[in-house]
């Protein structure tokens, strides 16, 4: 496979000189979930541009791209678009111009790889066969994305898929490449949790049912969920993030709100964990004898269970590392959350998803000797995450081109 690859990875200084400029525009020009009209319209152009069918507005702003070129298998390469609502502390030059909103997760730079691995495979259509579907999902930090896609007709409109494939950049010194068999990132599931009591003057607390008490009886009771409810050998992150009630320091309110995000591995686990929730929330509620209205509970950002398929891996692994060789490592589980695999089960294709790192390799280096990498180092949602320029371009499209030909 060397040699087709070389042949297709020959034209990466031409596709490198409009990446980066495109890199840096689509930084500076984030946009949010459900909102990535100018990224699905910059995105369907330099599709066309290359030669591809062009598919837009799926499920909103999904951009599909279909290069078909003889028989053979059918891939499907994906990236997220969207940006977050963060505000930028980088101090790039090339740095947010849209208040509040940042690329703080590097989908800008998921974009532009897969424009540049899609340009160069239509660029070397002579060094392969079968049929290459770049896919461009909207609205991935909400996890809707990809379910919007596949409920607007995706299946029906791309026609049977064999495998999907797709990346994310992070904190990793740039060059790096992360390969994970088996359950690799957790679901993810967002709980709002609304608990009444019952308000009056904070000088007769004895006239009330104080719900700010219940709620942090609440969040005390459920911390024991993972530490004596679920076993030691299951990973589960169980965090409560916000809880809001009152208004003033001497009234007390008439109910508080709780947002909690938990994170599993395992669907009974998972079941087991909402199921204790409840169960703490309402026995806490009658405990402090809250009046008669139920406590609410609403689910909402749900992600699915990312597992990569052993054999799929083991071949994208095996060709990384005939292409990077030592730069690819095997990784552990990530507790972070994607919707990705909505778009294979829709399929009912087999897939894998690898890291790739962007962070500059000097300053991780530096960082790591002085036992500082989770204090100088910016992670992903944070203002000041921003990935090296280069190699993160260059490997990112590398390695889409590299795992698609192990198929094609």
């Amino acid at each position: 496979m060397g040699n087709r690859v070389d042949a297709v990875l020959a034209g990466l200084p031409d596709v490198r000189a409009w990446q980066e400029p495109l890199y840096r525009d689509l930084h500076q020009h984030p946009e949010l979930s459900h909102q990535e009209h100018r990224t699905a319209g910059l995105v369907a152009t330099r599709l066309a541009d290359a030669g591809v069918d062009v598919h837009t507005g799926i499920g909103g702003t999904g951009v599909v791209g279909v290069l078909r070129n003889g028989d053979g298998p059918r891939v499907l390469l994906r990236a997220d678009m969207d940006a977050l609502p963060v505000t930028e502390a980088t101090g790039l030059p090339y740095a947010s111009a849209e208040p509040g909103v940042m690329h703080a997760c590097g989908h800008d730079v998921h974009v532009t790889c897969l424009l540049g691995a899609t340009e160069l495979l239509a660029r070397a259509t002579q060094h392969w066969s079968g049929t290459l579907v770049a896919l461009f999902q909207h609205a991935e930090e909400v996890g809707d994305g990809a379910r919007g896609m596949v409920d607007d007709g995706l299946a029906d409109l791309v026609g049977p898929v064999d495998v999907a494939l797709a990346q994310h950049v992070g904190p990793a010194p740039a060059g790096m490449l992360g390969v994970h068999s088996g359950p690799f990132l957790s679901a993810a599931d967002s709980m709002r949790i609304t608990v009444y009591g019952r308000g009056g003057h904070g000088s007769m607390p004895q006239a009330t049912v104080d719900p700010v008490v219940l709620a942090a009886m609440i969040v005390i009771r459920l911390q024991t969920i993972v530490s004596r409810e679920i076993a030691p050998t299951e990973t589960v992150v169980l965090t409560v993030g916000s809880i809001r009630s009152g208004m003033k320091s001497n009234v007390i309110g008439d109910h508080a709100v709780l947002e909690l995000n938990l994170r599993t591995y395992d669907a009974a686990v998972r079941t087991a964990v909402l199921d204790a929730i409840r169960r703490i929330v309402v026995a806490e509620c009658q405990a402090s004898d809250s009046p008669p209205k139920d406590p609410e509970f609403e689910l909402y950002d749900s992600f699915p269970l990312t597992v990569n398929d052993d054999d799929v891996t083991a071949r994208v692994h095996q060709a990384f590392t005939e292409f990077f060789g030592a730069r690819v490592q095997t990784i552990g589980q990530a507790t972070a959350s994607e919707d990705f695999s909505d778009i294979p089960a829709a399929f009912g294709a087999p897939y894998t998803y690898w890291a790739i790192g962007g962070i500059d390799p000097q300053k991780y280096r530096t960082a790591a000797e002085a036992d500082r990498v989770s204090i100088d180092i910016p992670v992903n949602h944070s203002p000041g995450f921003a990935p090296e320029i280069q190699p993160t371009l260059d490997v990112g499209t590398q390695a889409l081109v590299v795992a698609a030909l192990s198929w094609l």
